[in-house]
């Protein structure tokens, strides 16, 4: 298992709230994937996808905003400059937006198909 996540959250939380944070930006499709019981890599995978280079970045400025008021500081994040596919990693959880191309072309829920994956909707 990953290492501990180092402020508030516990990872399953963590990748909850990154969900909930996606929708707030109005992305689409959004996942939770549970890859625990594959890979020490990481516990979770939170997922969506945008319709615009401009909404891949609101919705990365909003995730990495947010969180940081909350006290969780990412450890990385790469794919800023181009908005296809950008990643923001916690450690125990690594949130994806995805231009809708580069998502069916990457094909991580494919990739990772032994995962739990929870589909994540606006509770409003």
């Amino acid at each position: 298992m990953a290492a501990a996540v180092k402020a508030g959250f516990d990872s399953v939380r963590l990748a909850e709230r990154a969900a909930d944070l996606m929708l707030d930006k109005h992305a689409d499709d959004v996942i939770i994937m549970d890859l625990r019981e594959l890979t020490s890599m990481t516990d979770y995978f939170v997922m969506g996808t945008a319709t615009s280079d401009i909404q891949v970045k609101a919705i990365i400025d909003h995730v990495d905003d947010s969180l940081r008021s909350e006290g969780e500081k990412p450890y990385h994040i790469e794919g800023s400059d181009e908005l296809s596919w950008v990643i923001i990693d916690y450690v125990n959880v690594v949130a994806h937006v995805f231009a809708p191309e580069a998502r069916q072309y990457y094909g991580l829920e494919r990739l990772w198909a032994d995962a739990k994956i929870t589909q994540v909707t606006d509770s409003a």
